[in-house]
């Protein structure tokens, strides 16, 4: 689709979502020996239970208040400890969807005051779409499943894919007026698309303008290209010169004026204040300083840093130019462990290790969930890491996250990270969580 036909997705992306579903709350659940069965009879121990409900419901409280980042960062919080809930993955999917269409919708301009970190919208989209899908899976026939998945497409620009998803919810529930209005908003928008294709466009009258002189042609994104260094072609400037004099004689002027010594345009990256011979991480996230970044790759790796003046509120006067100095990428080997052949005795004592390993684990987890009930963060830290833990049929996934309940230096996580040998990985777990026990201290 091209820039002259993109539509709003706020037309009809959200038809139906406007809100979050409120999590079950305990009284509504059967208690059956001291756990917790929800959704599916998927069984958690009451306390964890009453974490992801307090995860849910401060998700929702942030996705009513347009704090959609927070709102995403509960859920998935809440998705880690307890993955595959119908609510928990519905709620993430429709503050994915708000989040993709505030970006969307936010100003190119915007970024110079305040840049953002983070997922571009097409990425929020895409894990809209994920968990839209991983619901269905679930929740065949729940109406807003098949509305959460066409918004994610919708906002991809796959209308006819949102339009079959449309149609599969109606054939659920063919009197759902949430559909049938987005059904109707999409063929009306891809009537319109169809429309402006079969009349045409108006003829140009700009054949000879540069259409990077301004903007990118495909982000819109201001192009800082220095007219002291651009090459230029010499048969379109005759061409320009011969048939457009006037016009040819007004750019040569306004060029002239840009290339006088100590001119120059330059991006500009808007974080921070560096001083010449300072060395500086930068870590790119938001896509339109990341795209800038790949073009300064491509030309002399140069560009400003500069800060917003608190005084003023707008750019400073004075900044830095910097350099990228370092852009590293490595080819790699996966390697595995090196593991014992089946049904040899090898192979039957790094299994009963293993048994040994989880059942010490899982009593060392018991002792520091009593150790930490008063301290919430370190006790939801300690929920996460219950959550993440692999089966005892998975000896070398099981020992890495062994390793994990204790806090190592970097010199030790990388040699458990060169061993080969699983039981050799485990036993040192096995040491690192002994030498901790006491107290059962999680770092």
């Amino acid at each position: 689709m091209s820039h002259g036909d993109v539509v709003s997705p706020s037309l009809f992306a959200a038809d139906g979502i406007d809100d979050v579903d409120d999590y079950i709350s305990l009284s509504g659940q059967c208690e059956i020996q001291g756990k917790v069965a929800h959704d599916g009879g998927q069984s958690l121990p009451r306390d964890t239970f009453d974490h992801v409900f307090d995860l849910v419901q401060r998700g929702n409280r942030a996705f009513r208040e347009n704090r959609y980042e927070e709102a995403i960062n509960c859920y998935s919080r809440a998705n880690s400890i307890k993955p595959s809930d119908p609510v928990i993955l519905g709620n993430r999917c429709a503050a994915y969807i708000r989040i993709s269409k505030f970006l969307m919708h936010r100003p190119p301009s915007a970024s110079e005051y305040r840049p953002l970190n983070g997922l571009d919208p097409t990425t929020h989209a895409e894990l809209a779409l994920k968990d839209a899908d991983k619901l269905i899976n679930l929740r065949s026939n729940l109406v807003k499943s098949y509305i959460l998945k066409a918004g994610a497409l919708i906002l991809l620009e796959k209308y006819e894919m949102a339009r079959d998803v449309i149609l599969s919810g109606l054939q659920v529930d063919p009197f759902s007026n949430s559909l049938k209005t987005s059904l109707q908003n999409l063929e009306r928008t891809q009537g319109n698309l169809r429309g402006r294709r079969d009349h045409g466009r108006p003829e140009r009258t700009d054949d000879f303008d540069c259409t990077l002189c301004n903007k990118c042609p495909l982000c819109r994104t201001v192009l800082f290209i220095s007219p002291r260094t651009c090459s230029t072609s010499v048969t379109l400037n005759n061409i320009i010169q011969k048939n457009f004099p006037e016009e040819y004689a007004e750019r040569r002027t306004e060029h002239q004026s840009l290339t006088n010594l100590g001119v120059d345009l330059m991006p500009l990256f808007v974080m921070d204040v560096v001083i010449p011979c300072q060395k500086f991480p930068l870590h790119i996230f938001e896509p339109r300083y990341r795209l800038m970044v790949r073009r300064i790759m491509e030309g002399n790796h140069r560009m400003g840093m500069v800060i917003v003046d608190p005084n003023t509120g707008t750019l400073a006067d004075f900044a830095c130019e910097v350099e990228i100095t370092e852009y590293r990428v490595a080819e790699i080997e996966c390697v595995q462990d090196i593991y014992p052949p089946e049904g040899s005795e090898e192979r039957a004592d790094l299994q009963e290790t293993t048994n040994n390993a989880v059942e010490y684990a899982r009593s060392w987890i018991t002792r520091a969930k009593e150790a930490a009930q008063f301290d919430q963060r370190k006790l939801e830290k300690i929920h996460n890491l219950e959550s993440m833990m692999p089966t005892a049929q998975d000896p070398e996934r099981f020992s890495f996250w062994l390793a994990t309940l204790t806090n190592r230096r970097p010199h030790e996580r990388l040699e458990l990270l060169r061993m080969r040998d699983t039981k050799e990985r485990m036993t040192r777990g096995l040491i690192y969580l002994r030498a901790e026990q006491q107290g059962c201290r999680v770092q």
